[in-house]
């Protein structure tokens, strides 16, 4: 009985172990590019050359951007669009510089007046206005031609979340884990 009883798990060790059915269909591939444990991501776009146009009857300067001009990232109503200019560059205590950039809005006060750079955004555009409290027909072309700006796709999950540092260009990007050499740069000149 004994050695029935080996010989009978033997046969049906060889038997199971031989089974085998056809291969299953393959697995959904991956996030290509999205390392992060929630696939969310933004990005930083450099758009150099902005010339705004004024107009005369609003007494406003105003340019457009549109989103697929300068990206084909997507953008969704419920992100967060933010714009920041370059200031010009500082002279740092070690001898280096580094790229000043101010968040939008923001307000010059000159001797004729204060103007202010401001913008309005949907998913699809972006429009810059510099408005002001006088007569901006004369205002320099310092403040009007080839502009350089940060225009920063934030998904409202960032946005959104506790301690987020809209202000600071190196925060934002920071949280968004974007390094400089991922900025996206074009030139609209």
């Amino acid at each position: 009985m004994n050695k029935f009883s080996t010989i009978l798990g033997a046969v049906i060790v060889f038997v199971f172990a031989a089974c085998e059915g056809p291969q299953g269909p393959p697995g959904f591939d991956g996030l290509d590019g999205l390392d992060g444990a929630d696939g969310i991501q933004g990005q930083v776009v450099e758009v150099e050359g902005v010339n705004f146009d004024y107009d005369f009857d609003a007494n406003l300067f105003s340019t457009l951007i549109t989103f697929s001009d300068v990206t084909n990232f997507e953008v969704f109503e419920s992100d967060a669009v933010l714009v920041y200019r370059h200031d010009g560059v500082i002279d740092l205590n070690d001898g280096t510089t580094a790229d000043a950039w101010t968040q939008i809005p923001q307000n010059y006060f000159l001797n004729e007046g204060t103007i202010q750079y401001v913008f309005s955004h949907t998913f699809v555009d972006l429009e810059l206005f510099i408005d002001g409290n006088f007569d901006l027909s004369s205002l320099s072309t310092d403040f009007t031609d080839n502009q350089l700006f940060r225009i920063v796709f934030v998904p409202s999950e960032y946005a959104e979340s506790p301690g987020f540092d809209a202000a600071n260009i190196e925060s934002v990007m920071s949280t968004l884990n974007i390094g400089e050499e991922q900025i996206t740069k074009l030139d609209i000149n």
